[in-house]
């Protein structure tokens, strides 16, 4: 750069034109020595965050420095110490099983976190890989889903389903290309459970009223978080090793490989004599180095003795054969059919615990009556199949969960009637209720009586749905729950319609 006359010149200089051309000339220089300045700096931020971001996983796994995880990692665990933890405080305090289920839960986060650092720092597996490292959470997602089967007499049922129905949205990792949708329709699953939460706590407890909402939040955080770094599926790294199935580290409970088997000892033969082994090595190689002369001691076998030009030789018994049996493998151990299966079933139960009857387990059952009731029990039953149930008197709720082909008739109820899981049941009322909620049902025949009209029934992912009202001469209409609807935008919002079935 030249001389910058700003600095030398004297004060007689500024009435010469050239010293005003080269003043504002060496203005420009120096503003232009501080932009490139800046754009230094910034570059050097820039490359900064790229190392950072390049670095992979933490320093339990990945090539990065120690401590350093991807962005979309450090988002992860954003939601475990936001929504997740505070679940897990929330469930801490309520105790008994939900804490229990929480703990399983805690262990899920955890191991999705270690797949998402291996996917920081490594290139997509192959199929047979990838369900390697997706087994961890696989198997705690089964772990919550049959620890609810195993406690369906809980008081706290309600959370525990809310909790298994929903666990299946941490296997967005493999639902490509649309994983948000996935967890949307996982979170949607669990709102018929969580909603009974809330009816039941929010007057007594308001503890459980904000397990809801953070549990729930959780899956919010979540699809927001794919959206922004997992919008067609799981991000893998475009450089690094390609993942292996190697089993998971001890951070997701899979214990550590064991040591390789010792080495082969070369010395031994097949038949056990380590003295005899090199003599029948070198037998073997010195007939090998014949050449052409090694097929002098074959027996020549005429036509008379070939078996595809004598089927009758096949037929024929021939020598036992001694010697070492050749290697098979293992034939796999036959599963139990079905019908063995099917023999092992849980002994049937129809008694009250607590306010609760608790009618499960019954096949063929016909004529089971409760009759002894009152107005703050409720019924509960469970995978009743080819059966009826009467329920006299008044009640306040009924529940029917997983049957088959029941058929129920009950007086009065002040709360609830709720089909879940069912298959080809009927319900009649000869008394009053309020509502029928039917969810997740193939097939229900809904019977009202005259002071039951006003009746609501709320339909939800079922199908085959019929209400018989009754008329003036006793006799029943069918009516079809509608299955089909048309929705259409009106210009300020979505307008549903119900359509007649076609056919």
């Amino acid at each position: 750069m030249g001389k910058c006359f700003l600095l030398t010149s004297d004060i007689n200089d500024c009435r010469n034109p050239e010293y005003h051309f080269r003043r504002n000339q060496c203005l420009s220089n120096l503003a232009g020595m501080a932009e490139l300045a800046s754009l230094v700096q910034r570059l050097e931020l820039a490359v900064g965050r790229l190392e950072a971001v390049s670095g992979g996983g933490a320093s339990s796994g990945g090539s990065g420095s120690p401590g350093v995880v991807s962005a979309y990692v450090e988002a992860y665990d954003g939601i475990i110490t936001g929504a997740v933890a505070q679940y897990l405080t929330l469930s801490q305090q309520i105790g008994g099983d939900v804490q229990k289920h929480a703990d399983m839960m805690k262990q899920a986060f955890s191991c999705q976190r270690q797949l998402l650092v291996t996917a920081s720092c490594s290139q997509k597996p192959t199929d047979a890989a990838l369900s390697a490292l997706l087994a961890p959470v696989s198997k705690v997602i089964q772990q919550v889903q049959t620890f609810r089967e195993q406690n369906r007499s809980s008081p706290l049922f309600n959370h525990l389903s809310a909790v298994s129905e929903s666990v299946p949205a941490l296997g967005w990792v493999a639902m490509a290309p649309m994983p948000g949708p996935y967890v949307k329709e996982m979170q949607d699953a669990a709102q018929f459970y969580t909603n009974r939460v809330l009816k039941d706590y929010k007057e007594k407890d308001p503890k459980h009223v904000e397990w809801v909402k953070a549990y729930v939040s959780i899956w919010t955080d979540l699809q927001n978080y794919i959206k922004q770094h997992h919008t067609t599926g799981l991000v893998w790294s475009k450089s690094g090793p390609v993942a292996s199935g190697a089993p998971a580290p001890p951070a997701c409970g899979a214990p550590p490989p064991g040591p390789p088997p010792p080495p082969m000892d070369l010395s031994m033969s097949s038949g056990g004599g380590g003295d005899q082994g090199p003599d029948e090595r070198n037998a073997l190689f010195a007939a090998l180095n014949k050449g052409a002369d090694i097929t002098k001691g074959l027996k020549h076998v005429s036509k008379d003795q070939m078996t595809h030009k004598n089927p009758n030789l096949k037929t024929q018994t021939g020598p036992v054969r001694t010697g070492a049996k050749p290697f098979t493998s293992p034939k796999p151990t036959a599963k139990a059919s079905p019908a063995a299966a099917a023999t092992h079933k849980l002994p049937p139960v129809m008694e009250l615990d607590g306010k609760k009857w608790k009618v499960e387990n019954q096949e063929g059952a016909q004529g089971l009556v409760i009759s002894d009731t009152e107005l703050k029990q409720v019924v509960y039953a469970f995978k009743c199949n080819h059966s009826t149930l009467q329920v006299k008197g008044k009640i306040n709720s009924i529940t029917l969960d997983n049957c088959k082909k029941l058929g129920l008739v009950f007086d009065d109820v002040v709360g609830i009637i709720e089909v879940i899981n069912c298959r080809d049941v009927k319900i009649q009322v000869t008394g009053k209720v309020p509502t029928i909620s039917i969810n997740k049902t193939d097939g229900c025949h809904v019977y009202l009586s005259k002071d039951s009209l006003e009746c609501e029934i709320v339909s939800a992912k079922s199908s085959e749905m019929n209400v018989l009202v009754p008329g003036k001469d006793g006799d029943y209409t069918e009516l079809p729950v509608p299955e089909q609807f048309k929705t259409v935008w009106d210009g300020s919002k979505l307008v549903t319609t119900c359509t007649e079935i076609a056919g």
